[in-house]
């Protein structure tokens, strides 16, 4: 059974078990947000929970580790304005280096 999760306003679909940020990368979706300075894109890097680089918004929840949660039917991702969402990557704290 595929669930059906939003990303964006558009669907995305996802296997059972697969992580939300696995979901993206089958969808061709290689980035979800960018960094506050430089609007630099971000995606998956690690892949194992190490690093901050695949922050997203699920449910209203930010900062979530995309390579972490687990995908489930429904969800909604990347829409709260904040990580995930933000064009000018307003949501991301911790790149700090200069553009």
């Amino acid at each position: 059974m595929t669930h059906q999760m939003t990303f964006r306003g558009a669907a995305v679909a996802a296997q059972p078990g697969q992580s939300v940020a696995a979901a993206l990368l089958a969808a061709g979706i290689t980035d979800w947000r960018t960094t506050r300075k430089g609007g630099r894109p971000r995606g998956l890097f690690c892949g194992i929970g190490v690093c901050f680089d695949c922050l997203i918004t699920v449910d209203g929840v930010p900062d979530q580790r995309a390579c972490l949660v687990t995908a489930a039917e429904g969800m909604r991702l990347g829409d709260d304005g904040r990580t995930g969402a933000s064009p000018d990557g307003a949501g991301d704290r911790r790149d700090t280096r200069a553009a």
